[in-house]
């Protein structure tokens, strides 16, 4: 075999959006504009929500979303124990605690059956990470949190996905979206929040503006260029720019295609990895639809030939990019340090942490490249 370089992630891009940048730098409006409308009006149609409004991150996306549902010092909000770090982190943003839950192992989001005994009189929230583009059973969290605790969707991965007959993004009061390059579709750095909620649309919309009572759009293009906004608000500089927006309509065009892309190659490597007995692929649910933002699989190191990092290297030696899932935030040395949590608080996440392995699968690869990393993970030894 011939070692290739196959990395773990590539953006789709093409003429089209690097057409698009062109308008904005044309016109001169750089910032939050016309095209960040478009893009906002596009992806609420596409997830059938009533509002999308853009943001510079799924990381101030859900920021805004618990500063919006008033959450703050004293409150606590329940995490997943397995997921990127920003989405405890911002709860400590808002001076409230992270109160972590363990997760199911076949699919990396949290574990409905375990948030009942961490419930207490505090308990504001629960952010629901769709990781790896696989939805959070949101109605069996639903069951089991009172009616006053709210839910918030990390759709982070989650673009175009669907539990049951909705999209990610209307599931719950309201969700964050992320389209950094590793996602599905991107605008360099960026978030969308959606929410069907008009009161939660309009305070948002102010908060990521420094807390502006009128957009820029009407200060600029209204009748009267005397009026200064009023500032009702303590809010952010959380804006997207109109040349990400120009990005994020075009990819956004694509987005069923790349899906569709990423689910006939997910299939293919389940069906082809069938006979490695020291690796399971990752977990379909058929009353969802999984957008395969990433392919995690997770090593049997009982059955292992070798160790996970030992195979990981192996790999990269190949020219194969593979990375661990994601962290076991209560293990990072911050949240170690601040609330000391121990190795066996939550052994699925950590064991999540030491033993997946995300595989390169993405709308850059080619046939020869996923047939290229079969053979190298078949002959690891």
């Amino acid at each position: 075999m011939s070692i290739r370089n196959i990395p773990i992630s590539l953006p789709a891009l093409g003429e089209e959006e690097l057409l698009a940048v062109q308008e904005p730098l044309r016109t001169g409006w750089l910032t939050q504009g016309p095209k960040v409308a478009e893009f906002e009006t596009a992806f609420a149609c596409y997830h059938n929500v009533k509002h999308a409004i853009a943001v510079s991150s799924c990381t101030t996306g859900l920021h805004l979303a618990l500063v919006s549902l008033g959450i703050g010092p004293g409150d606590e909000v329940i995490v997943p124990a397995f997921t990127w770090i920003s989405t405890a982190n911002v709860v400590l943003y808002c001076g409230a605690t992270p109160v972590f839950v363990d997760v199911d192992r076949r699919s990396f989001n949290i574990d409905p059956t375990k948030i009942a005994d961490k419930l207490t009189g505090r308990t504001k929230a629960v952010i629901a990470v769709h990781l790896f583009g696989l939805c959070s059973d949101v109605d069996a969290i639903r069951e089991v949190i009172p009616s006053h605790v709210k839910i918030i969707e990390d759709a982070a991965c989650a673009v175009g996905s669907r539990y049951k007959d909705k999209y990610a993004g209307g599931l719950a009061e309201i969700a964050a979206f992320s389209f950094h390059p590793r996602k599905i579709i991107t605008t360099g750095e960026g978030g969308m929040i959606t929410t069907n909620n008009d009161e939660l649309a309009d305070v948002i919309r102010q908060l990521r503006n420094h807390g502006a009572a009128i957009s820029e759009e009407e200060r600029h293009n209204g009748p009267k260029p005397y009026i200064l906004p009023d500032f009702n608000l303590l809010g952010f500089n959380y804006r997207m720019t109109d040349m990400q927006g120009a990005v994020g309509l075009e990819q956004l065009n694509k987005l069923n295609g790349f899906i569709k892309e990423r689910t006939s190659w997910a299939a293919w490597y389940s069906e082809q990895l069938e006979d490695v007995e020291w690796l399971t692929p990752p977990q379909v649910v058929t009353t969802s639809r999984h957008v395969w933002q990433a392919f995690v699989t997770y090593i049997d190191s009982t059955k292992a030939p070798v160790s996970r990092n030992e195979i990981m290297e192996a790999l990269q030696f190949r020219g194969i990019s593979t990375r661990p899932g994601t962290h076991s935030v209560p293990l990072q040395n911050y949240y170690k340090c601040k609330f000391g949590y121990k190795e066996e608080d939550y052994p699925i996440a950590r064991d999540c942490e030491a033993n997946t392995m995300t595989l390169p699968l993405h709308n850059c690869m080619t046939d020869s490249d996923y047939m290229y990393v079969v053979n190298s993970l078949k002959n690891i030894v």
